[in-house]
């Protein structure tokens, strides 16, 4: 079991979210322990000398200007959690759970949170453990961060709220005793310093973009293999072409379709026919596809920034400053959620275009929905269906979140940036995005089967392979959602076998 060390300022997107779905175990450097303590110091000191510090020795939010003693510094701890509890919705997926788990731990290692060493010792306990806590999806205007999320959460480690351990749904004090584990009781500013922070929205943003990557990939590779299905050109992949309009992912994308398609006998038995140009949906992929990679290339710093970053209200360092400020405001993360899920909509939109263009006869040349005997078998009829469907549905949600605003706490909080609702419209998309490029590679695979003296691209048939391992040419009609679903599950096995023949793709 490999453990993941953590000091608050290296920790990547990739290794997280890897991090976040394995069984590793978390622990901290001596050098973030350090950070921690002189921070928790910093708290006390002011709790002693009973200074008026936010959400410390004052109320929270629009509440600011009540004075708490300390002798109810803990009863306001444990109240801020149980209030702020207000989540309603589905629960978010327990690896998304523990990627945020794993993002509070990665932002208290920054030393600035005020946290004391038990009390951060407590929530690695919970990763480690694998207790899971139940956190409803909806309730975050990402605003002070994603105060009803957090607090669901951090209700489990003083014993209350719900969790899952062992597979199984249980009290918060169930799931502890069940792992070996004790509540913990909240010091002054504690509460807080937990539910302060962008890290739901941020782990679902991260997960995210872990799965655009891939799909943007095998978006290459559909569009590679509908290309040559509908006798399309490698011309509009010419590195000339490309060089002359030097966007990155455009000419990652041309990479990407030339090296896939390379000793292709299928294009090379039409280079001499009378089509002059491909539809926009085949000559302009690189650029649509391009466009899209460059989204999820910013998209990726922003989010790999904001993981390593202190988001907590107030800020606490070692010098004993402290200060109160709104890094907890979710507006980096939400402007580029809806940009991805604009971008992540392109991909599906395209895909779809070329899905109609193989089973309509009139511009394929191909049997009508790609099926022999057709009127008796409707063949991929309604999975084009289904692609237009999830594409129009993206349509909706790729309207942004973050250009909504609706004030909160009295007006206190009067702008408000709705990242983590971006965060999951966006992963929303990107789920209908897989399943339009899995309906996209099963047509072109049913295609690609009529040309039977012909070989495909050294890539689009290790892609056909793969698939035709797990999934039959149709003869006939059968429940084609069961194909969709399994072809929508094997991304990561035709990613790889693709890349085995022509090697990494961009």
């Amino acid at each position: 079991m490999k453990k993941i060390i953590l000091d608050g300022e290296t920790l990547t997107l990739d290794e997280a979210v890897r991090a976040a779905r394995s069984a590793n175990r978390v622990a901290l450097t001596a050098d973030a322990k350090a950070r921690v303590r002189a921070s928790r110091a910093v708290v006390e000191k002011a709790v002693r000398d009973r200074r008026i510090v936010y959400g410390i020795t004052t109320g929270f939010g629009a509440f600011s200007d009540v004075a708490i003693s300390p002798s109810q510094a803990r009863t306001l701890q444990k109240n801020i959690l149980m209030s702020h509890a207000a989540g309603v919705g589905d629960p978010l997926p327990d690896d998304i759970v523990r990627l945020v788990l794993l993002l509070m731990i990665n932002s208290k290692a920054k030393g600035y949170s005020g946290l004391s060493p038990a009390t951060l010792k407590a929530l690695m306990d919970l990763f480690n453990h694998s207790v899971i806590p139940i956190v409803p999806e909806k309730g975050s205007v990402g605003a002070s961060g994603d105060l009803a999320p957090l607090a669901h959460l951090s209700l489990v480690l003083i014993g209350r709220g719900r969790a899952h351990q062992g597979g199984r749904a249980m009290t918060g004090a169930s799931a502890l005793r069940r792992a070996g584990l004790k509540p913990v009781t909240l010091a002054a500013g504690e509460g807080l310093a937990l539910i302060n922070g962008t890290q739901v929205m941020t782990a679902i943003a991260a997960a995210c973009l872990a799965g655009s990557q891939r799909v943007s990939k095998l978006a290459d590779i559909a569009a590679a293999m509908s290309l040559e299905v509908l006798l399309g050109s490698r011309t509009q992949f010419h590195k000339r072409i490309h060089r002359l309009r030097p966007h990155s992912g455009q000419n990652e994308a041309a990479a990407n379709l030339r090296a896939l398609t390379e000793k292709s006998e299928i294009i090379s038995s039409h280079k001499d026919c009378g089509r002059v140009q491909d539809a926009y949906s085949l000559r302009c992929s690189p650029q649509v596809h391009g466009a899209s990679r460059d989204t999820i290339r910013f998209a990726r710093q922003v989010v790999e920034t904001e993981i390593r970053s202190a988001t907590e209200n107030p800020l606490v360092f070692p010098d004993g400053l402290i200060l109160s400020g709104g890094n907890f405001h979710g507006q980096p993360v939400a402007l580029v959620m809806d940009h991805l899920a604009v971008a992540l909509a392109e991909l599906a939109s395209i895909s779809e275009r070329r899905i109609e263009r193989m089973v309509n006869p009139a511009l394929s040349g191909l049997p009508s929905f790609l099926i022999d005997q057709g009127g008796l078998n409707s063949g991929f009829m309604i999975s084009q269906y289904t692609a237009a469907a999830l594409v129009s549905e993206n349509k909706g949600l790729a309207h942004p979140a973050s250009v909504d605003s609706i004030p909160t706490s009295a007006n206190k909080e009067d702008h408000v940036s709705m990242g983590t609702i971006a965060a999951r419209k966006a992963k929303e998309v990107l789920k209908n995005v897989q399943t339009v490029i899995a309906i996209e590679l099963l047509a072109a695979a049913q295609a690609l089967d009529l040309f039977t003296n012909l070989s495909a691209g050294v890539g689009t048939r290790a892609a056909y392979e793969s698939l035709r391992r797990h999934v039959p040419h149709m003869e006939r009609d059968r429940e084609l959602g069961v194909d969709i679903e399994t072809v929508t599950g094997l991304a990561d096995e035709i990613l790889e076998a693709v890349e085995q023949a022509t090697g990494s793709l961009l």
